[in-house]
């Protein structure tokens, strides 16, 4: 295995006259259990290695470094100037013309206060601005994790038959969903949102979007009596059930404003300048809509309305947390889901943004910063918030340049809280339908799903997610190599047409890493391969015919104890077949763990270790001529 390079001329057939160079195969330099385990973790957790940025600084430097890594704030708040002021003013200013009226309605999707929906949109930004990365997320209740709430308490406790119990379980679930978001970015587990494929999100947020309009259908048809369940079927057969119920008046206001916030939508779409028009349209719906329903005295004649509403800021709501009776279960589980979708749709907003401006967000951090803004939140009478995606989208459109467009947001709810909360008496539940309806149609991306459809159908069947990555992994690809003739590369026969097979040699590429998982099929496989081959032509059932089966192991990144017994087993079963198992291109864990179980010496033979499939070719072909010549 230490032997120089040597110069290998191929004799047989003409075209592969290539002279070769042929480079030695050495082991990886030796590590030892400890520092592999370290290695291993630092790529686990640490995969941005965020501790460069401290290495040769004095000691205050990395103080103040590591106090700017914690709050981000620091980090930009010395550098603030009016520029970036005016710009976070339009921009704060006007995702608080959206937050107001979206955080009244998805309170209400909650089987939560409206008020409750307003205070989440004034102490979480605050805190976010305070720990988070993303310039352009904006913070607020969002309508998939707001159903997703209301849903699972609902199902145990009635929000109008005991209703401080239900606020007390939907604080309590808050801050568990908080605590494990935290836990994820401080443990560095944020890894973990990456098993969500795109195609799995786009599905769930297009059917979370459906789920949510079709609840809609009680405010938007003025239906007192309505079904709790959610599936399709329950929810129209409730709708048409009590269809004696259905208000024309209720009906013509949500469909003129639906329309009008859709064409709204539109028009911000076809044109990102006049992002303020969506912006501002479920505002301007609200105001238009009470005092319509206050002009008309409408709540007299089956339109549901608000009511009154507490002025003030939010309460504290500590003592509301409860961590124990026969509830405690349901709120630990409610927090887990909650906390899981409203993190993953806050790392993915922050992500497509980041990717769009061109600057970088640490999920982890995000985690943190998620996390601490639900558990602070469900201490101020706040529920589960977390990125928005309308509303992020109208931040980023408005130019927004620092996180500190949230705390203008907050500011203008804390001023409607403080001031403006009688105005919102008179406002319709219909009007909050509409808005929410108008949001989720946002959430529904045919372009994307689309995309996914024609990349990958099996994608698209976002059902089969999970058993598509087990087959992965069970069942990973190997691909027949052949060569590109004038050439030394070595490419997948049935992609490059022209790429040829070298006789008595069969080369295989093995495109994932073996595992206990699939070295009993590759075994089959491989030998399978064999059969294939020999099958091919009746001139070749002999199995001196095929000398060599080569695998190129470029792809296998590690093997387990089940993947060094494949290997073993399988040159076993090559030598009774008498052909000879060559390996090309072992990465330095492979190759280390096979050497390691080598103990009698006979495996990993050096004269079976080769750099590149051309020079494995190339030596091996000149090792048969001079063999079939001493024969001779």
């Amino acid at each position: 295995m230490e032997s120089n390079p040597s110069t290998i001329q191929e004799q047989s057939p003409s075209w592969l006259e290539i002279t070769m160079e042929v480079h030695s195969v050495v082991p990886p330099p030796h590590k030892s259990t400890i520092q592999k385990l370290k290695t291993r973790l630092k790529e686990t957790l640490f995969p941005d290695d965020p501790f460069r940025q401290f290495k040769g600084q004095p000691t205050k430097k990395k103080w103040v470094l590591a106090s700017q890594y914690i709050f981000p704030i620091l980090h930009w708040g010395p550098n603030y100037n009016l520029k970036l002021f005016k710009s976070d003013i339009v921009s704060g200013v006007t995702i608080a013309s959206l937050a107001i009226p979206q955080g009244i309605s998805y309170a209400k999707l909650a089987s939560l206060p409206p008020i409750v929906g307003l205070y989440s949109s004034f102490v979480p930004p605050l805190v976010y601005a305070v720990l988070g990365s993303s310039r352009d997320i904006a913070v607020g209740p969002v309508s998939i994790a707001s159903l997703i709430l209301g849903s699972k308490l609902t199902q145990q406790v009635s929000p109008t038959g005991d209703p401080v119990l239900f606020l007390q379980l939907a604080f309590t679930a808050t801050f568990f969903a908080g605590f494990f978001q935290a836990s994820l970015g401080f443990l560095r587990l944020g890894f973990i949102i990456d098993f969500l494929s795109k195609a799995t999100l786009i599905g769930f947020m297009a059917g979370a979007a459906i789920i949510v309009s079709l609840q809609q259908l009680k405010s938007l048809l003025g239906i007192t009596h309505f079904t709790k369940k959610m599936g399709f079927i329950p929810v129209m057969t409730s709708a048409f059930h009590n269809s004696q119920e259905w208000s024309w008046q209720t009906i013509l206001m949500d469909f003129s404003f639906l329309v009008f916030l859709l064409v709204a939508r539109h028009v911000s779409m076809r044109r990102p300048k006049l992002f303020w028009v969506s912006a501002a349209a479920p505002l301007v719906c609200v105001i238009l809509s009470t005092f319509l329903v206050f002009a008309f005295k409408n709540q007299h004649h089956g339109i549901g309305v608000i009511g009154k509403l507490q002025e003030g800021l939010n309460p504290p709501s500590w003592n509301m947390l409860q961590f124990h009776g026969g509830h405690l279960g349901l709120s630990m589980k409610t927090g887990l889901v909650t906390g899981i979708i409203s993190l993953t749709e806050g790392i993915e907003v922050g992500r497509t943004f980041a990717s769009l401006m061109n600057y970088k967000v640490d999920g982890n951090k995000e985690m943190m910063a998620i996390g601490l803004m639900d558990m602070v939140g469900s201490s101020t009478s706040s529920y589960v918030t977390t990125g928005a995606f309308s509303r992020s989208a109208v931040n980023h459109n408005a130019e927004a340049k620092i996180a500190a467009s949230n705390i203008v947001m907050s500011i203008k709810v804390m001023v409607t809280l403080l001031f403006f909360m009688p105005l919102f008496q008179y406002t319709p539940n219909v009007v909050l339908g509409a808005i929410i309806v108008s949001a989720v149609v946002g959430l529904i991306d045919i372009p994307a799903a689309y995309h996914v459809w024609k990349i990958d159908k099996f994608d698209f069947i976002v059902a089969v997610s999970i058993f598509k990555i087990l087959m992965q992994i069970t069942r990973p690809k190997t691909v027949l190599l052949g060569k590109i003739p004038g050439t030394d590369i070595y490419r997948d026969l049935h992609h490059y047409k022209e790429s040829v097979k070298i006789p008595g040699f069969l080369i295989l590429s093995i495109e994932a890493p073996v595992n206990f998982a699939n070295s009993t099929y590759l075994n089959e496989r491989v030998l399978r391969w064999i059969e294939e081959y020999e099958a091919e032509d009746p001139m070749m059932h002999s199995n001196s015919s095929l000398r060599l089966v080569i695998l190129e192991m470029s792809t296998v990144s590690t093997i387990d104890t089940s993947g060094v017994s494949f290997f073993k087993e399988l040159m076993r079963t090559m030598e009774k077949k008498g052909v000879e198992l060559v390996l090309v291109n072992l990465v330095g864990e492979v190759m280390e763990k096979l050497q390691r179980s080598n103990e009698a010496d006979d495996f990993m033979k050096p004269d079976c270790l080769f750099l590149t499939v051309g020079e494995a070719v190339a030596t091996l072909s000149a090792k048969i001529k001079g063999q079939s010549s001493n024969d001779v």
